[in-house]
């Protein structure tokens, strides 16, 4: 009887752990290989967590930084959008509820709410330098993909296990 307890306690200590390591807990923005679903990269976030994409436009060669935030159903939504030309590639003003800005040289696209469930990168190979901004934090996205592949962001729950992995960018 006590050796039947003993093994019953272990299986139980055992599912447990199992379950502690595989179920999901909190919330990140992973960056995945294209479509994959292997996280490669990832910090964590909250809901409104706010965030930022710079790079240089490939045609114009001029700054743009589209900035995003969390929604409350784990959504990327866009918020705004800041370039300083209007060349291909670029809108030449905002729609619906959207303001359409022009200060010292830069052209802004405030009050946006574009809903997206991820957003897919192709990492430049020149001069693009794309780069995720969180808090300040700046993580060149070509440190997590090879230039010319493509990268998805998405929010995601993590678990332990991934945790554990050492994946997190600003960790």
């Amino acid at each position: 009887m006590k050796k039947n307890t003993k093994v019953l306690a272990s299986l139980i200590i055992l599912i447990g752990l199992i379950l502690i390591v595989f179920i999901p807990f909190g919330k990140v923005l992973a960056i995945t290989f294209e479509n994959s679903g292997n996280i490669i990269a990832y910090v964590n976030v909250d809901k409104e967590t706010e965030f930022h994409i710079h790079y240089i436009h490939s045609v114009h060669r001029t700054p743009v930084k589209e900035t995003y935030e969390i929604s409350d159903n784990d959504e990327i939504v866009q918020t705004a959008l800041a370039y300083k030309n209007f060349a291909i590639g670029m809108p030449s003003n905002a729609t619906g509820d959207e303001k359409f800005i022009e200060k010292d040289g830069t052209y802004y696209i405030t009050n946006m709410n574009r809903v997206f469930p991820y957003i897919d990168i192709r990492v430049g190979q020149v001069i693009a330098n794309h780069t995720l901004i969180i808090d300040q934090k700046e993580f060149p996205l070509d440190e997590a993909v090879a230039p010319g592949s493509w990268a998805r962001l998405d929010v995601q729950p993590i678990n332990l296990w991934q945790r554990l992995k050492g994946d997190e960018i600003f960790g």
